[in-house]
């Protein structure tokens, strides 16, 4: 995909999240040599980034990293998420296009009747559309796109489409892209497209007063002092997780 925008004259930004472990907090931020044509143009840019133990598929940064992908000139930003699931989406609200990559034989008829994320995507891509999987890729296509017709729409006035690919052959990669520009098209012409963005706006002033108030709550003097001694009392069994909690808050206060 990267490679076919940068054929088509755009500068393309590749934000790769990849996963920390819980145990070292490590990644292997890997993603790049993987991408051993899109790495050598010119137009392309590739920076994949640790999740650092922040939930919904990204990292805590990556708004402001799309803005500077976008100060930078990129026109194109393909937000390459951990995997998400049911619940890991907050990319939903950094994006203008959501598009979900799915595969053949995974359990996903089953995910798609849990409403789970599904139901968030703007297009369902069914990848490794080739070779002897090419006839199981476009039945499994044909009942995704009866699903997305029975979930509705995240995106007033958009219809959602499920599409095949193939990253060996390259097909279905063009028509992909024309997906994207209709939908830009289609929401830009009703007003969506840019009501989507305001919205997002107001996303990101919460997360942004969220993680404020998470950090000063583990920086506060009064609660790193007690933290050690909350702990030992909880992991003997002397108080409940609840009590914890509230005696820990009851000695934060928010610099004003």
């Amino acid at each position: 995909m990267g490679c076919y925008l940068c054929g088509e004259g755009h500068k393309v930004a590749v934000l790769a999240v990849d996963p920390s472990s819980s145990l070292s907090r490590g990644s292997i931020l890997g993603d790049k040599t993987r991408m051993e044509k899109l790495s050598r143009e010119a137009n392309a840019f590739i920076r994949p980034s640790p999740s650092s133990g922040t939930l919904g598929g990204v990292t805590r940064k990556s708004r402001e990293t799309m803005l500077l992908c976008e100060a930078a000139g990129f026109d194109v930003l393909l937000i390459e998420t951990v995997g998400v699931g049911q619940s890991e989406t907050t990319v939903r609200s950094m994006v203008d296009f959501f598009l979900l990559l799915m595969i053949t034989g995974a359990g996903d008829e089953l995910q798609g009747i849990k409403r789970g994320i599904i139901e968030l995507s703007d297009a369902l891509l069914v990848t490794k559309a080739d070779g002897d999987n090419f006839v199981r890729a476009d039945a499994f296509r044909g009942d995704m796109e009866r699903l997305l017709h029975q979930l509705g729409s995240p995106t007033r006035g958009w219809h959602p489409k499920a599409a095949l690919c193939s990253s060996i052959s390259g097909e279905g990669i063009p028509e992909l892209w024309q997906i994207v520009e209709t939908f830009r098209s289609v929401t830009s012409a009703s007003g969506t497209f840019n009501e989507r963005r305001r919205e997002q706006t107001l996303d990101w002033v919460h997360a942004m007063a969220h993680d404020a108030l998470l950090d000063a709550f583990h920086q506060h003097p009064a609660v790193k002092a007690l933290l050690p001694e909350i702990e030992s009392q909880v992991l003997e069994g002397k108080i409940p997780a609840a009590t914890a909690a509230d005696a820990l808050l009851g000695k934060f206060t928010y610099p004003l």
